[in-house]
């Protein structure tokens, strides 16, 4: 039906337990081109044929303000960009998806130790507002997931792949997926190259201080390796990549303007030596000092 926006109480909504339903509403305002309707129960997950995706469903990193606080504040805990459409992938992309030239990749893992917490979820996004979730199961120990679609994107030597701390998401792919990703860009070495005025260089501080965006990192410690996400989960693990394009350009341009583009390839080129030395035994070990 018909919804009048303007006569909605915007301070009885409990923000913190909403849900984005399907539908998207338009209104007639310019500023404010998409609304949506909310419900206070999740919306169901479609379970379709394996290879192609689950859910399929979009997620609001973005709303237009009322002016309402309350309102306002549920926007800053999220990223604030335009929507976000989240495509959720069991085992492997689907065949035939082209991501184009350039995307932006990252990982989640049961934990920070690679010998013993596994691979758990590999995000992917063009930049153009669609986040592309592939969920990895649990192997037996000693092997590794065959995901081939998804191998053959991250070895493409015509794609670049954007990473934020590109050096662990090389090696939980090569440990979990056996596959050497390349060419990659790494905006945290790259922020170090040029943001040298400050030691924050998280993906939160970038995205704040590069982009006006506040990202929130409340799902970072949960349990990735459950059978089934739940959106807050996906909704985070989309955030990760939804901003790594417009980072790099911004980046970009402050690594011309230092002169030290040509030195940011070449630590990129590195990174997967970086990683094999990591898996290999000397994660902490400067091979290189005297």
């Amino acid at each position: 039906g018909t919804i009048d926006w303007g006569t909605i109480d915007w301070g009885t909504i409990d923000w913190g337990t909403i849900y984005c339903r399907r539908i998207r509403i338009a209104t007639p305002r310019r500023q404010d081109a998409t609304r949506y309707a909310y419900a206070r129960r999740p919306c169901p997950l479609t379970t379709v044929r394996a290879k192609r995706p689950v859910a399929s469903f979009v997620l609001p990193l973005h709303a237009a303000s009322t002016g309402h606080k309350d309102e306002q504040s549920a926007i800053a805990r999220g990223p604030a960009m335009s929507d976000l459409r989240i495509e959720f992938h069991r085992n492997d992309l689907p065949d035939g998806l082209d991501l184009g030239r350039t995307v932006a990749v990252d990982t989640e893992t049961m934990g920070l130790n690679l010998a013993r917490d596994r691979l758990c979820l590999v995000q992917l996004s063009a930049g153009d507002g669609v986040c592309h979730l592939v969920q990895i199961p649990a192997v037996t120990a000693g092997s590794q997931h065959r995901a081939p679609n998804l191998a053959a994107l991250l070895a493409d030597a015509g794609v670049t792949k954007i990473f934020h701390y590109a050096r662990f998401d090389l090696a939980a792919l090569y440990r979990y997926l056996g596959v050497d990703v390349a060419p990659v860009y790494c905006t945290k070495i790259a922020s170090k190259l040029t943001r040298t005025f400050t030691d924050r260089h998280g993906l939160k501080d970038l995205c704040r201080d590069l982009l006006g965006v506040e990202v929130s990192k409340q799902q970072q410690s949960s349990d990735w390796g459950a059978a089934e996400l739940t959106p807050e989960q996906m909704r985070y693990a989309a955030s990760d990549v939804a901003y790594l394009h417009a980072l790099r350009e911004k980046l970009d341009a402050m690594l011309v303007r230092l002169g030290r583009s040509e030195l940011a390839q070449a630590c990129f080129a590195f990174l997967p030596i970086r990683v094999q030395l990591d898996l290999a035994g000397w994660p902490e070990e400067d091979i290189f000092q005297h």
